[in-house]
């Protein structure tokens, strides 16, 4: 899965906010400042060319829908960070959260609960 740029980030988040929208119709979602109309229809061609989203041409205008969910695509972004900065280990992902004192010890017990109440797959 190719990286996204900050830009690319916030319009496929609008998308997810949307469903299937218009230029318009995304940057109507994008917090201020907003980037220029024909920015943002560039930044979605550049989506759709990294297979995030596709376009269905209606009129003399595009509709674009998402084709990664944003779970999937959380999913894949951590995977990515934990591999690239933390030795592909989640235990050193949590544990430089905790020396930096991002996560408390209730937290990291609530997190040990979810983890003990898995069901197997």
């Amino acid at each position: 899965m190719e990286r996204l740029t900050q830009p690319e980030e916030d319009a496929l988040r609008a998308l997810w906010h949307t469903g299937p929208a218009f230029v318009k119709d995304v940057l109507e979602q994008l917090p201020a400042p907003r980037p220029p109309y024909t920015t943002l229809a560039s930044t979605l061609r550049n989506l759709e060319r990294k297979l995030y989203v596709q376009a269905e041409k209606l009129g003399n205008s595009f509709r674009y829908a998402t084709l990664v969910s944003a779970e999937d695509y959380q999913r894949r972004s951590l995977g990515a960070l934990v591999r690239e900065h933390f030795r592909d280990s989640y235990k050193e992902l949590v544990s430089f959260f905790a020396k930096e004192e991002k996560v408390s010890a209730a937290d990291l017990q609530e997190i040990i609960r979810l983890i003990e109440n898995q069901k197997p797959e």
